[in-house]
């Protein structure tokens, strides 16, 4: 499937899949700041093969999604959750595996709380349970947003400096950055909206309520959400199990440990919901 514009709650968000639609769904939901683009097209194919219907979205402010003007978003971390739960109904798609990273493994864990029958899953990647689903912006001066080369260099380096050694190192990270500005209605929204949005009531106190299988993925270096976070939210979510990425940052999986994280969302999704 090419990208195609959805409506959902009452905006467009653009959304893509990857392999058969007869297959379990998974849902990739991204990070603050994150379109789709940063689920690499090669690492969802990855995921298709293992028989996997796989869905990935620009959030609203991001991509090709409808955007807002920058500085007052007009909506929630609430609603955020809903723009997820609304791709899938646009898809026809009633229980889906979801796989969040940062705000979008909070969004999940809210997903699952609130709409358990939706959600045959978790995977939660580089997230918490008190983490503010908006994060923590970097300090550093904003670049101009509606300038190209000052907007990848922007990201390039707010990219290097959450990530580990292989984020670092990594020949295509530009590349990734000038195609997330060319996909982008409005850099300055993208970059900022969801840093702004209000938050809904907190769910991190109902997590014991959790029945779906939960995974949680954290990187070893993660600076942004250091790993007594992945600890903890191991400890509140009953029968999660929390795998170590060694030598990676706050970042979408970089392609070295692509094998073992495709190898461990599947096999999660192949477990079943406990009991209630």
């Amino acid at each position: 499937m090419t990208e195609t514009m959805m409506p959902v709650n009452g905006i467009e968000l653009c959304v893509e899949t990857f392999g058969e639609p007869g297959d379990p769904a998974l849902l990739l939901i991204a990070g603050a700041t994150g379109s789709m683009d940063w689920w690499d097209d090669e690492f969802c194919r990855r995921l298709a093969a293992g028989g996997r219907y796989v869905i990935r979205y620009d959030h609203r402010d991001t991509g090709r999604s409808t955007s807002f003007p920058a500085g007052a978003p007009p909506y929630s971390d609430v609603d955020l959750s809903h723009d997820a739960l609304g791709v899938l109904d646009a898809l026809g798609v009633h229980r889906a595996h979801l796989v969040g990273l940062s705000m979008g493994g909070v969004l999940a864990q809210r997903i699952a709380v609130e709409r358990p029958h939706r959600v045959l899953s978790l995977t939660l990647i580089a997230t918490s349970a008190s983490l503010s689903p908006y994060g923590v912006r970097p300090s550093d001066a904003e670049p101009q947003w509606t300038d190209r080369r000052s907007a990848v260099e922007g990201i390039v380096a707010a990219a290097r400096r959450l990530g580990g050694p292989f984020t670092a190192d990594d020949p295509h990270l530009r590349r990734l950055a000038e195609r997330v500005f060319d996909r982008t209605h409005n850099m300055a929204a993208a970059q900022t909206n969801h840093f702004r949005c209000a938050g809904g009531p907190p769910v991190g106190d109902r997590l014991h309520e959790l029945t779906a299988p939960t995974l949680i993925l954290h990187g070893t270096l993660d600076p942004l959400v250091p790993a007594p976070h992945a600890q903890k939210l191991c400890d509140q979510i009953p029968g999660s199990r929390l795998v170590w990425l060694e030598g990676v940052g706050h970042e979408f999986p970089p392609a070295a440990v692509w094998a073992q994280v495709i190898d461990e969302i599947i096999d999660q999704a192949g477990r079943r919901t406990q009991p209630a």
